[in-house]
């Protein structure tokens, strides 16, 4: 039996290069593990099987389910899995919940099927699932590109601290296509704001909450109406700097230092706005 955390995670910088033949996006983003997780519990079993169902919740739409069928059909692995699945990535978020409980569930069955995967096989398995899940196999700190195939592995952030805050905002159905149905050309972009933020991670230089970049943010009026007054609540809070995590609507801004994180978390607690503290999660926590 293996009991395995599923972290969440961050686009510290996301930008959208270009439209694919393939109706994808291609992308450039540095993208971060952080201490936000979900529980996992994998024990063998005769068949593959989820022991407690998330209310309003398919089956067929669980990515912890599918990831152990997909891998099996890729193995030719028979053996059986019994998943136990503990939530507290909130859904729809932005901050990679069904992904990372995807990349877990790969992580954790190739060592309980002993199946010798390396990280870039469970990585490439992973991408038929989701964007986001190659990264969540390596963790740590990334450069994410293509449509999220690619994954270049950077030295872990420093520790850094990051508030949350969940809007009480519409979400849309198909959030994440009907917000690449707003892009432009004109909101497409080089890789430049992916290089900035990579160059200051390598050379140690002063981490830059002003350097970070999301593409949506461009579309935010029309992607999530009211959105605004969230953002202006954060910076009440004493926050210089706030983004859209993914694809949102969650909200978050970096911090250096524990202190501030906690003042802003406080205050916006005080205000009854819903709201975490976390930090960053280096690679060897997610024990691929």
């Amino acid at each position: 039996m293996l009991r395995l955390k599923a972290f969440a995670k961050l686009n510290l910088v996301l930008e959208v290069l270009g439209s694919r033949s393939d109706g994808y996006h291609d992308i450039s983003s540095i993208m971060q593990a952080i201490s936000m997780h979900d529980v996992l519990t994998l024990q063998l079993a005769d068949r593959i099987e989820l022991k407690h169902r998330l209310p309003g919740v398919e089956d067929r739409d669980n990515l912890a389910l599918r990831a152990a069928q997909t891998l099996g059909d890729a193995t030719g692995c028979k053996r059986g899995v019994a998943i136990e699945l503990e939530k507290h990535i909130p859904s729809g978020a932005g901050l990679g919940g069904g992904s990372s409980d995807a990349a877990a569930v790969l992580r954790g069955l190739n060592i309980l099927w002993r199946l010798g995967l390396t990280a870039d096989k469970l990585a490439a398995i992973g991408a038929g699932l989701g964007s986001d899940v190659p990264f969540l196999i390596y963790g740590g700190t990334c450069l994410v590109e293509g449509r999220g195939e690619r994954i270049t592995p950077l030295a872990d952030l420093e520790q850094t601290w990051f508030v949350l805050l969940r809007p009480r905002v519409p979400v849309p159905s198909g959030k994440t296509a009907a917000l690449y149905s707003l892009l432009k050309p004109a909101h497409y972009s080089d890789g430049d704001f992916s290089s900035t933020v990579r160059r200051q991670l390598e050379s140690g230089a002063e981490r830059r909450p002003q350097a970070l970049f999301n593409v949506f943010e461009r579309v935010l009026p029309a992607a999530f109406p009211g959105l605004d007054r969230y953002i202006e609540d954060f910076h009440r809070a004493g926050a210089s700097e706030v983004h859209l995590a993914g694809s949102g609507p969650v909200l978050f801004t970096m911090l250096n230092n524990d202190k501030q994180a906690s003042d802003i978390h406080a205050h916006l607690l005080a205000h009854q706005l819903e709201s975490y503290i976390v930090t960053s999660v280096g690679r060897q926590e997610i024990g691929c």
